[in-house]
């Protein structure tokens, strides 16, 4: 039998202690809205909840964010991203969730240019084809009054694997450079503007949330133009191979859902929201 609920509507969040959510939480911090708690297997948490184990008694909440998952490790570790999904839909039922946004990737399509959501994915890596059977598992789930929604994050500046590059340190950054003479490019989208985002999400009438959702900024990024507008040394090498130049997503479902709402896509704009939060965190 699953908990019963203390009575708040709330904003549950899973996978409090990761990158992303220490942006988010610095970005909802003076939050005048929905409550937002926090759950995580160990602090900073609101909530401390292993998976597998007796679940605590929960706040009422409209929505469950299910941003908990592996990016690295073994194969084991990655399938993890599939095991948690069963976990989120018993969060969303204990609290009564309406709505669950399950943090997909980008990384389920593979190399390609403005890929749209009715585009197959392809993917290249364990960590996307992780995400992928992710994605099915939620498709598998029993029927029921909540809407699950996978979302296709972009590159979050600051919490992508170029970010440390972008720290302040001694050596340059060092990039791919192409066989036209140009180095990769990404959707990416600022974190502060990922907060918002998911709030629009949540206020949003469940029915209305696809089964699929990139979430990006209107226009992609080069990886040169963020190195550069956060101020480092820069220097090339010949791109390997199998280097993948293009991965870049179609933002137009995101759009037409929330109209409104303004996405910043130029690189300084980005890093300056970044290092605002970073800084706030």
């Amino acid at each position: 039998m699953l908990p019963k609920t203390h009575h708040r509507k709330s904003l549950l969040v899973t996978g409090a202690s990761g990158r992303i959510a220490g942006l988010l939480r610095a970005a909802w911090h003076d939050l005048a809205g929905p409550r937002i708690v926090w759950l995580s297997r160990r602090p900073p948490a609101d909530i401390l909840w292993t998976p597998g184990t007796e679940m605590p008694p929960l706040p009422e909440c409209d929505t469950v964010v299910a941003l908990w998952g592996r990016v690295t490790g073994t194969p084991e570790d990655l399938a993890s991203n599939t095991a948690l999904v069963r976990h989120s839909a018993a969060l969303a039922k204990s609290c009564g969730a309406r709505r669950v946004l399950h943090f997909s990737s980008a990384a389920v399509y593979g190399p390609g240019i403005s890929l749209h959501e009715t585009d197959e994915p392809r993917p290249t890596t364990p960590y996307g084809q992780s995400k992928l059977a992710m994605e099915a598992a939620v498709r598998a789930l029993p029927a029921s009054d909540t809407r699950h929604c996978c979302l296709r994050l972009a590159n979050v500046v600051g919490a992508d694997s170029l970010a440390p590059a972008l720290r302040p340190q001694d050596t340059p950054v060092r990039l791919d450079r192409f066989a036209d003479g140009a180095g990769p490019l990404r959707s990416y989208i600022a974190p502060g503007d990922l907060a918002r985002v998911l709030l629009a999400l949540a206020a949003l009438p469940p029915e209305q949330l696809p089964h699929t959702l990139n979430v990006t900024a209107p226009t992609p990024v080069t990886m040169e133009s963020l190195v550069r507008a956060a101020g480092r040394p820069l220097t090339w090498q010949d791109a390997p191979e199998h280097a993948v130049q293009i991965v870049t997503l179609d933002g137009t479902r995101l759009a037409g859902l929330l109209p409104i709402l303004y996405l910043t896509h130029r690189a300084q704009n980005m890093i300056d929201d970044w290092h605002t939060l970073e800084t706030a965190s």
